[in-house]
């Protein structure tokens, strides 16, 4: 039933972004269904978000369409076999394409509730800014970030488990299953390098399995035989972040051959020589350099946070959310990656999780604050579930962002719980995760820090209250101007209320 349901969102979805011919690229992160679309026209916006599954819509580098977390990993598969399937059908009978016979999207429409207006908004207002911040710098730092979501799934599952290990090691529980947990949590760490690696050769258009070779050389065992400025080099050192560089440079080693060795040498030669001079490379140069930059990551994010983890903790809490609707959050996760290798746990991640705090809280007060409308009432009330679980784009792109100033509002509530957490750690209660992907209460199974675990759950629950409360009280009292709060209230059924909240979309009063 479950799989007949996934089917039925994909091959609803299919349609409505231009069909099978219209789609050159599917991929998905934690909640997005992410698609490189040939001719951005032929996608029926209004009628995409319509769809039940649909949380929302984003502009990014690809379109994504928000289905939350686990619909969208069960969705995917689905649809790219639809894809994949229109893609080989003759063009008059590909799955999906819209056939003569099919309803041409007029310019007559009915009347759009309030709540769609909003979200058309928000993503207006993403595109904007997007198209404002596509520096060649940004377009790079979303390229790594492709680099590290696929992974994050994996991350999650050890990190999770690595908990569940740490409580049976605590309490004395089936001891004979603790080293087989510790395995299984440990594996994919200790060979994450390997991956990141593949995937950057992948993303930078080199033969993923030379990047994952390259970078396979930080791992191995045999690096500690190696000398280097003096001092013996050990297996891992430079972690990802020496996996990244020895892939990136195995990427540019490759097209420099294909360029210039003869195509009937070109398969002996070109991944010989790439993987040669990129591990030389790898190993006396970029393992210790890499090395030093991951230390200096650790010793930062302690220091800062030891040292003015509440001023800290209010800085990265109440910037995160600009980071999430700008889609740049995602490049964190080599800072974060990072610290779960060198401590097990990253300080980094329960600090910005407050930011989805501050924006329930201040989705809360819109809720209250406005109650004859009934439009975004019922927008947040579907969105709020995931936005306690740490999905926050609905909220984001639906509610806030377009409002004005809840987003401003919810960002200060995120501050509040950021400060809050980084206090904590300033005062010697480290609060940290196992692995990164999950906020809000989601991200209870995969807390750590360094001291007794109900120490850290009841910082980090804390925080969370802390957040929902700030950003309620900051929407409350300063969420609107007493024009809009009263236009925003005028009318009682949706189609009434569209253009009072069109209006101070624009211009919030």
């Amino acid at each position: 039933m479950s799989d007949e349901k996934n089917r039925a969102t994909a091959a609803a979805i299919l349609p409505l972004v231009g069909g099978a011919a219209n789609v050159t690229s599917v991929a998905h992160c934690m909640t997005r269904l992410r698609l490189g679309l040939a001719d951005r026209s032929l996608v029926r916006d209004e009628a995409l978000k319509a769809l039940p599954a649909v949380l929302g819509v984003v502009e990014d580098d690809t379109y994504q369409i928000v289905l939350g977390p686990g619909t969208v990993a069960r969705v995917t598969p689905e649809f790219t076999a639809l894809v994949d399937a229109g893609h080989e059908a003759p063009p008059d009978t590909a799955p999906g394409t819209p056939g003569p016979a099919a309803p041409a999207p007029g310019p007559a429409a009915p009347a759009t509730p309030t709540a769609a207006e909003l979200a058309d908004r928000g993503a207006a207002l993403k595109a904007r800014q997007k198209a404002r911040n596509a520096t060649p710098v940004k377009l790079f730092l979303r390229r790594i970030a492709n680099i590290f979501v696929p992974l994050i799934p994996a991350l999650i599952g050890c990190g999770i488990i690595a908990g569940l290990n740490g409580l049976l090691t605590n309490f004395g529980v089936l001891p004979g299953l603790v080293p087989a947990l510790a395995a299984i949590a440990s594996g994919f760490m200790s060979l994450i390098a390997v991956f990141v690696g593949h995937n950057t050769a992948k993303e930078f258009g080199g033969t993923p399995v030379l990047g994952g070779a390259v970078a396979a050389i930080i791992v191995y065992a045999g690096v500690a035989k190696v000398t280097v400025f003096g001092q013996q080099l050990s297996p891992g050192q430079g972690g990802v972040l020496g996996a990244l560089g020895a892939a990136l440079l195995a990427v540019l080693v490759e097209k420099w051959c294909r360029r210039y060795v003869p195509e009937a040498l070109d398969v002996l030669v070109t991944p010989t020589v790439t993987v040669l001079v990129s591990g030389l490379v790898t190993l006396f140069g970029l393992m210790f350099l890499a090395g030093g930059a991951a230390a200096a990551i650790g010793t930062c994010a302690n220091w800062l946070l030891a040292h003015g983890g509440a001023a800290a903790g209010f800085l990265l809490g109440g910037l995160f959310l600009p980071l999430v609707m700008l889609g740049l959050h995602q490049t964190l996760i080599p800072i974060h990656t990072t610290l779960i290798e060198q401590q097990g746990y990253t300080v980094l991640l329960p600090i910005l999780a407050m930011a989805g705090a501050g924006q329930v809280g201040a989705a809360l007060a819109v809720y209250v604050r406005l109650p004859g409308n009934r439009s975004v009432r019922t927008t947040i009330r579907s969105a709020l579930p995931a936005g306690f679980l740490g999905v926050g784009e609905p909220l984001i792109y639906g509610v806030s962002l377009p409002l004005g100033r809840p987003f401003v509002t919810a960002c200060v509530g995120g501050a509040f719980g950021g400060g809050f957490v980084g206090l904590f750690n300033q005062l010697g209660t480290a609060t940290g995760s196992t692995a990164i992907g999950p906020s809000g209460w989601a991200l209870f199974p995969l807390l750590k820090g360094d001291r007794p675990l109900g120490a850290t759950l009841a910082v980090y629950a804390l925080g969370l209250l802390v957040g929902y409360a700030a950003g309620f009280l900051a929407t409350y009292f300063f969420g609107f101007g007493k024009q809009a709060l009263a236009d925003l209230n005028t009318a009682t059924d949706p189609a009434a209320a569209d253009a009072p909240a069109v209006r101070y979309a624009r211009a919030p009063g």
